[in-house]
């Protein structure tokens, strides 16, 4: 049989089987860990106004969160590179199972600063959970790589429903302690997550005597610098405007119930695409769908410009989870075609470091930014990386059709 033939066959049904078994339990796994970033973020404001010394620090926790997420993408991928993406997942359930305790203990202690530990803990689960949908790209073949990336992003949905959920059904459970069962039940929902993934079968990461690239010629490459600014920009454009969308709602005058339903409607817009995202990526190609998530960033910032009434919140904000969906994703599957399998945990832990580090920036100016100069004036500088990144997408879209016609 042929080289060409053997391509062309169809997978064997035990792998085909594998594979799907693999996306479903990172899917499921993607809902139960997601709920987690979705209660800091619920929560993390209201229990930090309670607890921390100055009200100027009330929203610290949450940027603690961001910068758990950015210092442990690193560690996260050595520990996937060494011991392989399993070992990586355990690490960041046990850090979601203690982040939730310690945030529980926080609050019936009173402690800020240990508060703000249990987000760090928080966000070093985040950082891992992002790493899923790179895990369920490794166990499918090269043409089915970006729907099964889409697939396990389509989970976050559940994620949406789940950590509301979660808040409303305990924060008042132990009284005084508001939210303490909320925490309690964040870290139950970890460890049930952790059984899930212990049935996740991986390809093992390559041993020693097939490193691949030095990372620093990986990195150079055009398509991979223009993927991280796509990535980075993608998610620092809707972290920066949802962060403070919510409190521009308030100083406006809308009630907070109006604001939850808008946040709601946006986290179903981040994964709802999730769904058919990896077959747009797979017929019209990455470098397209991330163009389309920049022109509904762009329109996100647009709408928002038009009015502050909740109609252009809500729809600010359905747009700004459309266009991360896409550019992110798009993004995402751009990163899978910069490096070998042997490469993979590194560089793609490199990826993610470089955009949560550049969201920690993005998240301590929110705040400020939005008291300081109001809601429209985030939305008008969120056009400067925008276009930036649009430019940079627009030059390898040209180099790529210049190739293609040679």
């Amino acid at each position: 049989m042929s080289h060409a033939a053997s391509l062309d066959a169809p997978p064997p049904a035990s792998s085909l089987a594998q594979e799907r078994g693999n996306v479903a339990r990172l899917a499921i796994a993607q809902a139960l860990a997601g709920a987690n970033a979705t209660i800091v973020y619920a929560t993390g404001a209201i229990v930090g106004s309670t607890l921390a010394p100055t009200p100027s620090l009330a929203t610290l926790p949450i940027s603690i969160f961001v910068v758990g997420m950015a210092a442990c993408t690193l560690p996260a991928g050595a520990i996937a590179q060494r011991h392989g993406r399993r070992a990586a997942f355990l690490a960041g359930t046990g850090c979601g199972v203690l982040g939730g305790l310690v945030a529980s203990l926080a609050v019936l202690f009173g402690a800020f600063w240990l508060f703000c530990v249990a987000t760090f803990f928080g966000g070093a689960y985040a950082a891992v959970v992002l790493t899923f949908r790179f895990a369920a790209a490794d166990c499918a073949p090269p043409q089915r790589r970006a729907r099964a990336l889409s697939a396990v992003m389509a989970g976050g949905i559940l994620a949406g429903v789940i950590g509301p959920q979660l808040v409303t059904l305990t924060m008042d459970a132990w009284a005084p302690y508001t939210f303490s069962v909320t925490y309690l039940a964040q870290a139950g929902v970890a460890a049930v997550s952790a059984l899930i993934l212990l049935g996740v079968r991986v390809p093992a990461p390559a041993g020693e005597t097939a490193r691949g690239r030095p990372l620093r010629a990986i990195i150079r490459q055009p398509r991979f610098i223009t993927a991280v600014i796509c990535g980075t920009v993608s998610y620092l454009l809707m972290n920066f405007l949802m962060t403070a969308a919510p409190l521009a709602m308030h100083m406006c005058g809308l009630s907070r119930e109006s604001s939850n339903l808008g946040i709601q409607w946006h986290v179903i817009a981040m994964y709802g695409p999730s769904f058919f995202t990896g077959r747009l990526i797979t017929r019209f190609g990455a470098p397209r769908l991330v163009m389309v998530g920049f022109a509904l960033l762009g329109a996100a910032a647009g709408v928002g410009l038009m009015g502050m009434d909740v109609g252009h919140f809500w729809a600010a904000l359905i747009l700004l989870g459309l266009g991360w969906n896409f550019g992110f994703l798009g993004a995402s599957a751009l990163v899978l075609e910069c490096h070998r399998p042997e490469e993979r945990a590194r560089v793609q832990s490199f990826n993610d470091f470089i955009v949560f580090a550049t969201m920690v920036v993005g998240s301590f100016l929110s705040g400020d930014l939005l008291t300081t100069h109001g809601w429209n004036t985030i939305l008008v500088l969120s056009f400067i990386p925008l276009l930036a990144a649009t430019a940079a997408l627009a030059a390898l879209m040209a180099t790529r059709g210049r190739s293609a016609a040679g």
